[in-house]
Protein backbone atom coordinates (compact mmCIF):
# COMPACT_ATOMS: atom_id res chain seq x y z
CA UNK A 1 0.00 0.00 0.00
CA UNK A 2 3.19 2.14 0.37
CA UNK A 3 4.41 1.63 -2.40
CA UNK A 4 1.08 2.85 -4.34
CA UNK A 5 0.53 6.13 -2.34
CA UNK A 6 4.36 7.20 -2.55
CA UNK A 7 3.80 8.08 -6.35
CA UNK A 8 0.64 10.59 -5.83
CA UNK A 9 2.57 12.07 -2.80
CA UNK A 10 5.43 13.36 -5.34
CA UNK A 11 2.94 14.45 -7.63
CA UNK A 12 0.98 16.54 -4.96
CA UNK A 13 4.36 17.95 -3.53
CA UNK A 14 5.06 18.99 -7.24
CA UNK A 15 1.94 20.38 -8.28
CA UNK A 16 1.15 22.31 -5.78
CA UNK A 17 4.43 24.48 -5.46
CA UNK A 18 3.37 25.32 -9.33
CA UNK A 19 -0.27 26.56 -8.64
CA UNK A 20 1.37 28.58 -5.55
CA UNK A 21 4.01 30.27 -7.94
CA UNK A 22 1.12 30.72 -10.50
CA UNK A 23 -2.09 32.44 -8.23
CA UNK A 24 1.60 34.53 -6.68
CA UNK A 25 2.26 35.80 -10.25
CA UNK A 26 1.43 39.41 -10.85
CA UNK A 27 -1.71 40.52 -12.65
CA UNK A 28 -0.16 41.98 -16.11
CA UNK A 29 -0.55 46.05 -16.24
CA UNK A 30 -3.31 47.09 -18.10
CA UNK A 31 -5.60 50.15 -19.11
CA UNK A 32 -9.45 50.67 -19.97
CA UNK A 33 -10.40 53.05 -22.47
CA UNK A 34 -13.70 53.84 -24.30
CA UNK A 35 -14.18 55.09 -27.97
CA UNK A 36 -17.09 56.35 -29.26
CA UNK A 37 -17.81 56.50 -33.59
CA UNK A 38 -20.53 58.16 -35.22
CA UNK A 39 -21.51 56.87 -38.94
CA UNK A 40 -24.61 58.96 -41.03
CA UNK A 41 -26.25 57.49 -44.06
CA UNK A 42 -29.06 59.08 -46.07
CA UNK A 43 -32.53 57.57 -44.60
CA UNK A 44 -34.30 55.21 -47.36
CA UNK A 45 -37.88 54.35 -45.14
CA UNK A 46 -40.13 56.51 -43.86
CA UNK A 47 -42.60 55.30 -40.94
CA UNK A 48 -45.98 57.18 -40.97
CA UNK A 49 -48.65 57.13 -38.47
CA UNK A 50 -52.06 57.88 -39.38
CA UNK A 51 -55.43 57.95 -37.50
CA UNK A 52 -58.75 58.37 -38.47
CA UNK A 53 -61.49 59.16 -36.15
CA UNK A 54 -65.15 59.38 -36.81
CA UNK A 55 -67.94 60.12 -34.09
CA UNK A 56 -71.88 59.43 -34.27
CA UNK A 57 -74.49 59.02 -31.79
CA UNK A 58 -74.15 55.33 -31.50
CA UNK A 59 -71.05 53.33 -31.55
CA UNK A 60 -72.36 51.01 -34.94
CA UNK A 61 -72.49 54.55 -37.28
CA UNK A 62 -69.49 55.81 -35.83
CA UNK A 63 -67.65 52.44 -36.39
CA UNK A 64 -69.18 52.34 -39.97
CA UNK A 65 -68.24 56.29 -41.06
CA UNK A 66 -64.67 55.10 -39.72
CA UNK A 67 -64.40 51.68 -41.85
CA UNK A 68 -65.33 54.04 -44.74
CA UNK A 69 -62.94 56.50 -44.33
CA UNK A 70 -60.23 53.99 -43.40
CA UNK A 71 -60.65 51.87 -46.25
CA UNK A 72 -60.48 55.09 -48.98
CA UNK A 73 -57.10 55.63 -46.70
CA UNK A 74 -55.98 51.90 -47.58
CA UNK A 75 -56.86 51.67 -51.23
CA UNK A 76 -55.15 55.11 -51.87
CA UNK A 77 -52.02 53.79 -50.04
CA UNK A 78 -52.02 51.13 -52.40
CA UNK A 79 -52.64 53.12 -55.38
CA UNK A 80 -49.49 54.99 -54.30
CA UNK A 81 -47.07 51.39 -54.48
CA UNK A 82 -47.43 50.81 -50.87
CA UNK A 83 -47.33 47.11 -50.52
CA UNK A 84 -49.47 44.98 -47.99
CA UNK A 85 -46.59 43.99 -45.97
CA UNK A 86 -46.01 47.57 -45.08
CA UNK A 87 -49.61 48.41 -44.06
CA UNK A 88 -50.64 47.72 -40.13
CA UNK A 89 -53.28 48.36 -38.38
CA UNK A 90 -51.92 49.58 -34.96
CA UNK A 91 -54.85 50.09 -32.94
CA UNK A 92 -58.68 50.52 -32.83
CA UNK A 93 -60.55 52.31 -29.97
CA UNK A 94 -64.27 53.04 -29.09
CA UNK A 95 -64.63 55.89 -26.66
CA UNK A 96 -68.24 57.27 -25.38
CA UNK A 97 -68.53 61.19 -25.32
CA UNK A 98 -69.79 63.04 -22.62
CA UNK A 99 -70.83 66.27 -21.87
CA UNK A 100 -70.77 67.57 -18.41
CA UNK A 101 -72.90 70.22 -16.48
CA UNK A 102 -72.33 71.63 -12.95
CA UNK A 103 -75.27 70.76 -10.36
CA UNK A 104 -76.12 72.69 -7.70
CA UNK A 105 -74.66 70.63 -4.94
CA UNK A 106 -71.48 71.31 -7.01
CA UNK A 107 -71.36 68.05 -8.41
CA UNK A 108 -71.34 67.39 -11.94
CA UNK A 109 -73.52 65.50 -14.22
CA UNK A 110 -72.80 63.69 -17.42
CA UNK A 111 -74.69 62.94 -20.39
CA UNK A 112 -73.80 60.77 -23.45
CA UNK A 113 -73.83 62.59 -26.75
CA UNK A 114 -72.04 60.68 -28.91
CA UNK A 115 -69.02 57.75 -29.61
CA UNK A 116 -65.69 58.18 -30.99
CA UNK A 117 -63.91 55.37 -33.01
CA UNK A 118 -60.46 55.89 -33.93
CA UNK A 119 -58.36 53.62 -36.29
CA UNK A 120 -54.80 54.17 -36.75
CA UNK A 121 -52.70 52.92 -39.49
CA UNK A 122 -48.63 52.46 -39.58
CA UNK A 123 -47.81 52.75 -42.92
CA UNK A 124 -44.00 52.15 -44.25
CA UNK A 125 -42.83 54.24 -46.94
CA UNK A 126 -40.00 52.60 -49.09
CA UNK A 127 -39.61 55.08 -51.83
CA UNK A 128 -39.43 58.44 -49.07
CA UNK A 129 -39.79 60.77 -52.15
CA UNK A 130 -43.38 60.07 -52.22
CA UNK A 131 -44.25 60.59 -48.33
CA UNK A 132 -45.14 64.24 -48.64
CA UNK A 133 -47.51 63.56 -51.60
CA UNK A 134 -48.65 60.41 -49.39
CA UNK A 135 -49.25 61.99 -46.53
CA UNK A 136 -51.83 65.41 -48.30
CA UNK A 137 -53.74 62.36 -50.07
CA UNK A 138 -54.12 60.40 -46.75
CA UNK A 139 -55.31 63.31 -44.96
CA UNK A 140 -57.94 64.64 -48.04
CA UNK A 141 -59.02 61.10 -47.68
CA UNK A 142 -60.12 61.31 -44.29
CA UNK A 143 -56.77 61.32 -41.68
CA UNK A 144 -57.28 63.59 -39.50
CA UNK A 145 -55.34 62.37 -36.53
CA UNK A 146 -51.55 61.26 -36.36
CA UNK A 147 -49.27 62.50 -38.44
CA UNK A 148 -46.00 60.73 -36.76
CA UNK A 149 -43.58 60.50 -39.31
CA UNK A 150 -39.64 58.66 -38.79
CA UNK A 151 -37.54 58.44 -41.13
CA UNK A 152 -34.52 55.31 -40.62
CA UNK A 153 -32.96 52.76 -42.73
CA UNK A 154 -33.93 49.60 -43.79
CA UNK A 155 -30.73 47.72 -43.66
CA UNK A 156 -28.09 50.43 -41.29
CA UNK A 157 -25.92 47.16 -40.58
CA UNK A 158 -23.16 48.50 -43.39
CA UNK A 159 -23.34 51.97 -41.40
CA UNK A 160 -23.37 50.55 -37.99
CA UNK A 161 -20.19 48.53 -38.88
CA UNK A 162 -18.18 51.96 -40.03
CA UNK A 163 -19.37 53.42 -36.31
CA UNK A 164 -17.92 50.56 -34.62
CA UNK A 165 -14.43 50.97 -36.67
CA UNK A 166 -14.38 54.11 -35.73
CA UNK A 167 -15.13 53.68 -32.33
CA UNK A 168 -12.18 50.93 -32.09
CA UNK A 169 -9.75 53.72 -33.43
CA UNK A 170 -10.92 56.25 -31.38
CA UNK A 171 -10.25 54.34 -28.38
CA UNK A 172 -6.64 53.22 -29.63
CA UNK A 173 -6.04 56.78 -30.39
CA UNK A 174 -6.93 57.95 -26.55
CA UNK A 175 -4.86 54.44 -25.24
CA UNK A 176 -1.77 56.04 -27.50
CA UNK A 177 -2.49 59.08 -25.78
CA UNK A 178 -2.11 57.87 -22.05
CA UNK A 179 0.08 55.50 -22.66
CA UNK A 180 2.49 57.82 -23.62
CA UNK A 181 1.97 60.80 -20.85
CA UNK A 182 2.82 57.95 -18.69
CA UNK A 183 5.67 57.01 -20.04
CA UNK A 184 4.50 53.39 -20.88
CA UNK A 185 4.18 51.60 -24.21
CA UNK A 186 0.72 49.65 -25.25
CA UNK A 187 0.82 45.80 -25.47
CA UNK A 188 -1.92 43.54 -26.92
CA UNK A 189 -5.49 44.07 -26.66
CA UNK A 190 -7.03 41.70 -23.61
CA UNK A 191 -10.70 42.59 -24.88
CA UNK A 192 -13.09 44.36 -26.78
CA UNK A 193 -16.80 45.14 -25.72
CA UNK A 194 -19.48 46.27 -27.82
CA UNK A 195 -21.80 48.98 -25.43
CA UNK A 196 -24.37 49.39 -27.66
CA UNK A 197 -27.23 46.24 -28.59
CA UNK A 198 -29.01 47.76 -31.06
CA UNK A 199 -27.98 51.78 -31.88
CA UNK A 200 -30.54 53.74 -32.91
CA UNK A 201 -30.09 56.47 -35.56
CA UNK A 202 -30.52 60.11 -34.72
CA UNK A 203 -32.03 62.52 -37.32
CA UNK A 204 -29.09 65.46 -38.43
CA UNK A 205 -28.32 67.63 -41.12
CA UNK A 206 -32.20 67.97 -42.80
CA UNK A 207 -32.52 69.00 -46.40
CA UNK A 208 -35.77 69.16 -48.30
CA UNK A 209 -36.56 66.01 -51.46
CA UNK A 210 -38.24 67.48 -53.92
CA UNK A 211 -42.04 66.83 -53.32
CA UNK A 212 -44.91 66.91 -55.77
CA UNK A 213 -46.80 70.02 -55.95
CA UNK A 214 -49.27 70.69 -53.80
CA UNK A 215 -47.83 67.94 -51.23
CA UNK A 216 -46.89 68.38 -47.65
CA UNK A 217 -42.85 69.51 -47.30
CA UNK A 218 -41.45 67.16 -45.89
CA UNK A 219 -37.44 66.53 -45.07
CA UNK A 220 -35.54 64.00 -44.77
CA UNK A 221 -32.34 64.77 -43.76
CA UNK A 222 -30.02 62.02 -42.58
CA UNK A 223 -29.46 59.36 -39.81
CA UNK A 224 -26.78 59.24 -37.62
CA UNK A 225 -25.86 56.24 -36.15
CA UNK A 226 -23.46 56.30 -32.69
CA UNK A 227 -21.26 53.48 -31.35
CA UNK A 228 -19.57 53.20 -27.90
CA UNK A 229 -17.06 50.81 -27.63
CA UNK A 230 -14.52 49.68 -24.56
CA UNK A 231 -11.05 48.31 -24.83
CA UNK A 232 -8.54 46.47 -22.75
CA UNK A 233 -4.78 47.23 -23.34
CA UNK A 234 -2.18 45.75 -21.46
CA UNK A 235 0.54 47.46 -21.06
CA UNK A 236 4.46 47.18 -21.59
Amino acid sequence: MTRHLLPLALAAAIAFPAMAGAADSPTPARIIVSGEGEATTPPDLALLSLSVMREAKTARAALDANNDAMAAVIAAMKAAGIKDRDLQTAGIQINPRYNYTNKPDGSQEGELVAYQVTNTLSVRVRDIDKTGEILDKAVSLGVNQGGGIAFTNDDPAATVTEARKKAVADAVAKAKTLAAAAGVSLGKVLEITDQNIRPAPMPINAKAFDAAAGAAPVQAGENAYNVQVTVTFELK
